[in-house]
């Protein structure tokens, strides 16, 4: 999530990333870098498993970590830290995460900049897509893989659409996947060859039912047999995509009184 305003607390329980403040003999004071800097603390025996004699050993002033909410007492503005109970996994995820929503932050404010998109309905926005797509990032994420499309669900100006668009694509690298199945297409008619042409090119017009980062290839191996090979940002809409053009071919090749079959073949897996 991207930085919370004042009025917002973790939950025991969360992940938090931390600066470390002050340390004492018997712990670490941090401000917690998400939540308006609300102070936490880490007592000495939250530092790490067993004893530990000299809590420099283990955090120095300015250091980023990342700690589990133990307690939250908004009252008494307290905040009870662990830095033992995070795991190696769980920090590098954390830290990627924050730089992720960071990231974030700064392409709205440059979209708004762009845009003369005032600070209220920047913040609205933010709500919206963490409401929408779970955070603001996840949104710039949803919009390099489809474009506009990821929000045709929401209602925000279009110049705002496009901006993100373009920002998410010139900045967000998509993780392809590839797959690949083939079809047996055969005609005994006097234009057999042209029915075949036209069950292809069917096959391959499918991909205007998909956005522009789903790429249908297909290509010749050998008669009768034509290879459909598909890259989508994700194996649902790959599979989804193959099955299509594999069924549009086959389908119309039968209806020209030839015969079609379709044989699955996974080619690679994430890119």
């Amino acid at each position: 999530m991207m930085d919370k305003n004042n009025n917002e607390w973790p939950n025991v329980g969360d992940f938090v990333v931390c600066t470390v403040k002050n340390v004492t003999d018997f712990g670490a004071y941090v401000t917690l870098d998400e939540y308006g800097d609300k102070e936490g603390f880490i007592h000495i025996s939250e530092i790490k498993a067993g004893w530990v004699k000299y809590v420099r050993d283990y955090v120095r002033e300015g250091q980023k970590i990342v700690c589990k909410v133990l307690k939250v007492d908004p009252n008494r503005r307290h905040i009870d830290l662990s830095l033992k109970d995070v795991n190696e996994h769980q920090k590098r995820e954390k830290i990627q995460q924050w730089k992720n929503e960071q990231k974030a932050s700064k392409w709205l404010q440059f979209v708004a900049e762009e845009t003369g998109t005032d600070e209220k309905t920047l913040s609205n926005l933010k709500s919206i897509f963490t409401d929408e797509f779970g955070s603001p990032y996840a949104a710039f994420e949803e919009a390099a893989m489809y474009g506009e499309d990821a929000f045709e669900n929401i209602k925000i100006d279009k110049s705002l659409e496009e901006k993100i668009t373009k920002i998410a694509q010139d900045n967000i690298k998509i993780p392809y996947v590839e797959i690949a199945g083939y079809v047996d297409l055969t005609s005994n008619a006097p234009d057999g060859i042209e029915n075949i042409k036209k069950a292809l090119k069917d096959a391959d017009s499918t991909k205007e039912n998909y956005s522009s980062n789903v790429k249908i290839d297909i290509s010749y191996t050998g008669a009768p047999r034509y290879r459909i090979k598909v890259n989508a940002p994700d194996y649902k809409t790959a599979e989804n995509a193959l099955k299509n053009a594999a069924e549009t071919a086959t389908n119309t090749i039968r209806d020209l009184g030839g015969k079609g079959e379709f044989y699955r073949h996974i080619e690679a897996t994430s890119a």
